[in-house]
């Protein structure tokens, strides 16, 4: 979870709120980072090679296909989703759905809708009912509602405790937009203290820091920008609740398509690839004037390095299939 245009790049990540089903597949050791690994797959993009293509490296992966339909209903759990789960669970991995309120209708995460279930007490035990459902023979359900706005806050508290409160015996997680600091969290619709007590994983989107429809050309997110934000994150929050979120894909400013897979990025960019050790990331100049920036492999493992020092859970890969191989 990949949706067309570059906002549907965001549909995580990371990152997001995972409830894993206690007793589910049985899971592989830590990956070979030494850190819990999870890798995102998007429905009608990945697929079930893609899986198991990373070896042991990926333990968890977390399957898109799910949307609120509505601001008490959500989407049905697709064909593609399915066979990705399945695919996972024959190979030892647990698979999670993610469910987010990205609109294809607008192109873009819809706060409105989210609005609309978050504030009503009806609303939200519906589509909490309804995850319940879809979430069957899955190990968990990931929800990432992302663009949300502050008078989101207090219907993201009370819809996370209803979702612990439904499902008791799972481990509870939610992704966060990385947002700098206490009053960019609450901006964006996070009171971190008050999700804390109700949430297992806190999942850190550490990408998305320069974008083409939202800023000039710069990395997908520089080696300094996400030492930046973990610090705060974990000043708030306990290491062992947290997990970076790691893009693996490239953008393009100028032309189309925006978002890009990392075969396409150096496809495109062929001799004229330079890697910055300074951000962890490569970018290239074309003919045409056209700048891209990407997010590989040895970007993966700069950020890993960044997770290990300061003592946090895991990682979160977005995404498999268009990343390329990570180890």
């Amino acid at each position: 979870m990949r949706l067309t245009g570059p906002m549907r790049r965001r549909l995580t990540v990371a990152l997001a709120l995972v409830l894993l089903v206690a007793g589910g597949v049985a899971s592989p050791a830590a990956g070979t980072s030494g850190l819990d690994v999870t890798g995102y797959a998007q429905e009608g993009d990945a697929t079930p090679s893609d899986i198991t293509r990373d070896g042991r490296y990926v333990r968890t992966v977390a399957i898109s296909g799910v949307t609120l339909a509505g601001p008490d209903r959500i989407t049905s759990v697709s064909r593609d989703a399915r066979q990705l789960r399945r695919a996972a669970h024959r190979h030892g991995r647990k698979a999670v759905l993610l469910v987010s309120n990205y609109s294809d209708a607008i192109g873009d995460f819809d706060e409105r809708t989210a609005h609309r279930m978050l504030t009503s007490p009806p609303a939200r035990a519906s589509v909490v009912r309804s995850l319940v459902r879809a979430s069957r023979g899955f190990d968990g359900v990931e929800i990432d509602l992302e663009s949300l706005e502050p008078r989101d806050r207090d219907g993201l508290v009370a819809f996370t405790r209803e979702l612990r409160a439904a499902l008791p015996a799972t481990s509870l997680s939610m992704a966060f937009m990385a947002s700098g600091n206490s009053r960019g969290y609450r901006a964006r619709g996070y009171d971190l203290p008050a999700l804390a007590p109700s949430l297992d994983r806190m999942v850190l989107m550490g990408y998305d820091q320069h974008g083409p429809s939202w800023s000039g050309p710069g990395p997908i997110g520089s080696l300094r920008w996400v030492r930046r934000e973990l610090r705060y994150f974990t000043q708030v929050l306990p290491n062992r609740k947290v997990d970076l979120g790691i893009g693996a894909y490239g953008y393009q400013w100028g032309g189309s398509p925006h978002t890009l897979s990392v075969a396409q990025a150096r496809q495109r960019a062929g001799d004229k690839a330079r890697w910055s050790a300074r951000h962890g990331e490569w970018s290239a100049t074309l003919s045409n004037g056209r700048r891209i920036w990407w997010s590989d492999q040895r970007s993966v493992r700069a950020r890993e390095k960044i997770a290990r020092r300061y003592g946090v859970h895991g990682v979160a890969v977005w995404q498999i299939g268009s990343s390329g191989r990570l180890r």
